[in-house]
């Protein structure tokens, strides 16, 4: 029983889960004693011995802000698989008053939260994606907020009637400005674009039978001009008004190296390439993609 419980959620369990199980607390405190389980937070253990993975610090946060409880924010944008890991404090959001969480975790409360806003991903209770869109916006930047909403395209995750939905219902939330900031920029040109070379590449790109991509997305703590995140490829754009220097060709070596060792296929696109040799950009792209679906297949993805 136990195990079967812990192997649902990561191998993590509440101690508000085992006695209505029909564990004892003294049966509780003898497997701490004798190390079957290992406290995490207050009242939530491990099971077994390990160290404990992303999903299972996830799990142990929600678990110890009790059954009320869901990840969030940048955690719940994590979770969903529309960013990259998410790093420092755990954000919990709790359906109730305000409370206090333990070390590592930042509750967020709120009364508003319906069950149409809960959800479950990989077991661990989690806000509904549209609501998680919302609480992102309210604590990022427009820009990533596209980010997000154009990975959640990509994967053809639409959820225009439930955010309708939602902003009508909470139309004063924080962050709902930002989101449809976001929401009117990708729906309109390609205003984040920075320069005449990326919207002349975004022009042959959208133009092409490639996949879309992300412009100026993060990748390992850099900006790169073009990412196909599922395919790890990446494209840098070399404008001379802005790659002229020695010290500028060394640092871009640099982030290409990082780059590579971090998985990462990185090719270089010139400007005199991108405007008299265009067929043959698309060409080394679509192989680099090609080659990178290959690899999936091989590897029995």
């Amino acid at each position: 029983m136990l195990a079967g419980l812990a192997g649902r959620q990561h191998g993590i369990v509440a101690r508000w889960q085992l006695l209505p199980l029909g564990f004892t607390r003294h049966e509780v405190q003898d497997r701490l004693n004798t190390g079957r389980l290992h406290r995490i937070h207050r009242g939530v253990y491990a099971v077994g011995y390990g160290k404990l993975t992303l999903r299972g610090r996830w799990m142990a946060a929600v678990l110890a802000c009790g059954p009320e409880a869901f990840l969030s924010h940048r955690a719940a944008v994590a979770l969903w698989d529309l960013r990259e890991r998410a790093s420092g404090l755990i954000e919990v959001t709790v359906r109730g008053p305000a409370k206090l969480g333990p070390d590592g975790v930042l509750v967020r409360c709120t009364r508003v939260l319906a069950d149409a806003d809960a959800a479950e991903v990989d077991g661990i209770p989690v806000t509904s994606l549209a609501w998680t869109v919302v609480d992102y916006a309210a604590v990022t930047n427009k820009q990533r907020v596209r980010l997000v909403l154009e990975a959640m395209e990509r994967r053809r995750l639409y959820i225009g009637r439930e955010l309708d939905e939602l902003l009508e219902r909470t139309p004063n939330r924080k962050g709902v400005k930002t989101l449809r900031a976001a929401i009117a920029e990708i729906t309109g040109p390609a205003p984040w674009l920075d320069s005449e070379l990326e919207q002349a590449f975004h022009e042959l790109i959208r133009q092409s039978d490639l996949p879309a991509y992300q412009a100026n997305a993060l990748v390992e703590g850099e900006r790169v001009d073009a990412l196909w995140r599922d395919e790890r490829v990446i494209v840098e754009l070399d404008g001379y008004t802005f790659h002229k220097s020695r010290a500028q060709f060394e640092t871009d070596r640099r982030r290409d190296a990082k780059l590579t060792v971090a998985g990462y296929k990185v090719l270089r696109i010139t400007q005199q390439r991108l405007h008299h040799e265009p067929e043959a950009v698309l060409a080394e792209i679509r192989a680099l993609l090609s080659a990178a679906r290959a690899a999936w297949a091989a590897a029995g993805r």
